[in-house]
């Protein structure tokens, strides 16, 4: 159910908070006027660090480290609202290697939005220099590119080794200064595998109370493009003579995302070889893998009605023609992906315009093709609450992976969904209705009256036994057909293909017993 919960992102409805908020401000004083408080010189200033920690003998004595911890993170890609988050919880064991650049973690991880008694699950997670795995019982099986990220971020940028990183950086410099925690900091810049990192050095202490980079993240963050993570460091304590923060706070998008705190340090425990064995070859599949920018991949489409066609995938994208064009029900995933649904669509139907996208939701994968279709110069269909978000989305910068709206920019041209609207004319008309629900606010579904077809959004999705994952949404989308006094016989959504209408809510009715 992990992995279905996974692909099955609900939306965020993130409002990105207001600078002010922020754990980090950027000052206008410049860097030299500010250096003096640690030392005049960057290298100075990291050698004080340096001791401030327990010095860069002790640091680079450390070839391992284990860690047992408690992590929390707001789930601003998966709440099906806005702030305040929903939160998953999670218990850590950490071991890792840095003379053989592996690291291997064990998360406990308590997840509030499964089906009921199946929030606890395990997982363990191994990545080396040739890639990552995702272990269990049965067989190793590729992790996924962001677990291989985290990995190398901690070996070369965890507060264990990131001094020493700078250390060896032939470009380090002093960078503008910032206030943390209400205190001005010196920063010291450097250039990792490509990507700026700033480190913020306390001045009185010396110790880098925040670590802080700029790159394109391969979690649910994706679709924002180039996102700066600030890692805040704190509660440090003595260890052995080494001085090693216990919490680190992650922000993202001016969000504080999450919080980890360290229980227990184990500094050069024994390193067992058994515990990092992995099958090479599964592990380089996770530094093969398309990840977010997968191609769109469906050959044939599922008739749902004579011009609507089904193209069945992890994200479902439909074809609906009408009698002035063609309309694209979802803007999935990326930029890549969704070019790839237009490519097939003018295949399918040639010398038919496009003339129009739906998107439904706003979650995170969802709508990672909206930039594509804003590029196209296609008018989009989006529900009012889903607007700020999307504005921003527009807005990012894509500097290091840039897409065709960041080739070529362009406005975009908003259709807002506030209520009823009609789409098209014919046999294949559109109603779409906002639905409102406390689960479902941020959606909107689509009616085909003259099929008594419904696109439910991201409400709906059968389990291996055919039960109904998270119940509650459809229940919600049940009592907006009653409101909207809509006759329905078959509905399908971004992860469901076509069900009778009777079946769910017999479905709905039995989980509510």
């Amino acid at each position: 159910m992990l992995q279905k919960m996974i692909v099955r992102v609900f939306l965020p409805a993130i409002a990105l908070l207001a600078s002010a908020l922020c754990i980090l401000g950027t000052v206008r004083a410049g860097a030299a006027e500010i250096s003096a408080h640690c030392a005049p010189a960057p290298q100075a200033c990291l050698a004080l660090a340096l001791s401030a920690m327990g010095g860069r003998e002790r640091l680079e004595a450390v070839n391992s480290l284990g860690l047992d911890g408690i992590q929390h993170t707001q789930l601003v890609e998966q709440s099906y609202r806005q702030n305040p988050f929903i939160t998953s919880y999670a218990r850590i064991t950490e071991k890792i290697d840095f003379g053989g650049q592996r690291r291997l973690l064990k998360l406990h991880l308590t997840w509030p939005e499964s089906d009921p008694g199946q929030s606890e699950s395990d997982s363990t997670v191994v990545v080396g220099p040739e890639g990552g795995v995702q272990r269990s019982d049965q067989a190793d099986t590729p992790s996924s590119r962001a677990s291989v990220e985290d990995a190398r971020y901690t070996l070369a940028l965890g507060p264990m080794r990131v001094l020493l990183t700078a250390l060896h950086a032939p470009d380090l410099h002093y960078a503008t200064p910032v206030s943390l925690r209400s205190t001005m900091h010196p920063v010291l810049a450097f250039t990792w595998q490509g990507r700026p990192v700033r480190v913020m050095i306390n001045p009185d202490n010396h110790l880098p109370d925040a670590v802080e980079t700029e790159a394109v993240l391969y979690d649910h963050w994706y679709q924002w493009g180039d996102r700066s993570s600030p890692h805040v460091l704190d509660n440090f304590q003595l260890f052995h003579g080494m001085v090693y923060p216990t919490n680190e706070v992650e922000e993202r998008n001016g969000v504080l995302w999450q919080s980890r705190q360290v229980l227990g340090v184990r500094l050069n425990p024994q390193i067992d070889d058994a515990d990092f064995k992995m099958d090479a070859k599964v592990a380089q599949k996770a530094l093969q893998s398309k990840g977010w920018e997968a191609p769109f991949g469906a050959k044939d489409g599922v008739p749902l009605a004579p011009g609507i066609t089904l193209f069945p995938g992890s994200w479902n994208a439909t074809v609906v023609k009408q009698e002035d064009g063609l309309v694209l029900l979802e803007a999935p995933l990326s930029g890549i992906y969704t070019g790839g649904v237009v490519e097939k669509a003018k295949v399918e139907n040639p010398g038919v315009p496009l003339k129009a996208v739906l998107s439904t939701s706003d979650s995170w994968p969802h709508v990672g093709g909206v930039r594509q279709a804003v590029a196209l110069g296609l008018p989009l269909y989006i529900l009012d609450l889903n607007k700020p978000l999307l504005e921003r989305l527009i807005a990012s910068t894509r500097h290091q992976n840039p897409d065709l709206l960041a080739q070529s920019p362009r406005h975009p041209l908003w259709r807002i969904v506030s209520g009823k609207i009609d789409v098209g004319t014919g046999a294949n008309r559109m109603v779409l209705y906002p639905l409102r629900g406390a689960s479902t606010e941020r959606q909107y579904m689509v009616y085909f009256p003259e099929h008594q077809l419904l696109y439910a959004s991201d409400t709906l999705a059968l389990n291996a036994d055919g039960s109904l994952y998270d119940p509650e949404l459809m229940r919600e989308v049940i009592e907006a057909v009653k409101r909207e006094r809509i006759a329905v016989t078959t509905v399908f959504a971004m992860h469901q293909e076509p069900v009778p209408w009777a079946q769910v809510t017999a479905s709905v009715e039995n989980a509510l017993k």
